[in-house]
């Protein structure tokens, strides 16, 4: 695998990072990952918008949105990845700096490592649905920032998995927020209900396409606070985000979601998804 780092490009097991780098010491530092649909990087204008964001959010300098956009497609070049479904992921840290909790001063360069790998969404999970799990959220109170200390999402993803379960829901104080590394939505009665955006959720690209399919597609949409006891009575579930896509919950704990088939407005919006995906990879290839 070849992979970037400070601008150069060389294989990952020369890859060398500082043992003082802020991002090892601290987790201070942001990331994106990003879907490619045979080359086509999905929705990669807002990803980069996001990773400015949250470099913004944390007082951080970073590539620009067009520098990020050549790495990236320079990656899936060098890895035989341009005809194939693959993410892209780019993290960038504060830089090498002796340890100390305030940000360096004066400021030195960040850290930019990226990486390009095969990805294939199971096709039994999105069409036969998922089991997930519901979870404490222990998280900061920033979750709007995409930051590299992930680890309450680790913990509570592994609590998920030593179960069978494939993703963790986060509840915070009775309402549901989000999944361990994907955004959640139900449906009561023809009518999509999920978080809205605060510091208490990244705000998915995944969701944002959804919620515009659901314009396009007229149905109905909450952006509310869910309490953890309605769960029981959703008539459809389905996580949301990158390596997710639009995809099926068909068990939440011990319980069947409705009849624990496919849902309706489930299955018209991953089918508009994957239309979308369709038309947005051929027009890039028009262009080029």
């Amino acid at each position: 695998m070849i992979v970037y780092l400070n601008g150069h490009y060389l294989p990952k097991e020369q890859a060398r990072i500082s043992p003082d780098d802020r991002g090892f010491l601290f987790g201070d530092g942001v990331y994106e990952a990003v879907r490619s649909f045979d080359g086509h990087l999905f929705r990669a204008a807002a990803h980069w918008q996001r990773l400015r964001n949250s470099l913004v959010a944390i007082g951080m300098n970073g590539p620009s949105d067009a520098e990020v956009q050549k790495i990236a497609e320079t990656l899936l070049e060098k890895n035989g990845l341009r005809s194939s479904e693959a993410t892209v992921y780019v993290q960038v840290t504060r830089g090498v700096a002796p340890r100390k909790h305030s940000y360096p001063k004066p400021a030195v360069p960040p850290t930019v490592y990226a990486f390009a790998a095969p990805f294939k969404l199971p096709p039994e999970k999105s069409e036969a649905g998922v089991r997930v799990i519901t979870v404490p959220d222990l998280r900061w109170g920033r979750c709007d920032i995409k930051a590299t200390s992930l680890l309450p999402n680790v913990m509570a993803n592994q609590q998920a998995h030593a179960v069978g379960a494939h993703e963790a829901i986060l509840v915070r104080e009775g309402v549901v927020t989000e999944g361990s590394h994907s955004n959640f939505a139900g449906v009561r009665d023809g009518t999509l209900i999920t978080h809205p955006v605060n510091n208490h959720i990244l705000n998915g690209i995944t969701r944002v396409v959804v919620l515009e399919l659901c314009r396009v597609l007229n149905i109905p949409v909450r952006e509310v606070a869910m309490a953890e006891s309605e769960l029981p009575s959703l008539d459809e579930a389905m996580l949301l985000g990158t390596t997710n896509d639009v995809m099926l919950v068909v068990r939440i704990n011990d319980w069947t979601i409705a009849d624990g088939q496919p849902g309706q407005v489930t299955r018209r919006l991953q089918q508009a998804f994957r239309e979308l995906v369709a038309r947005e990879k051929s027009a890039a290839a028009s262009v080029t």
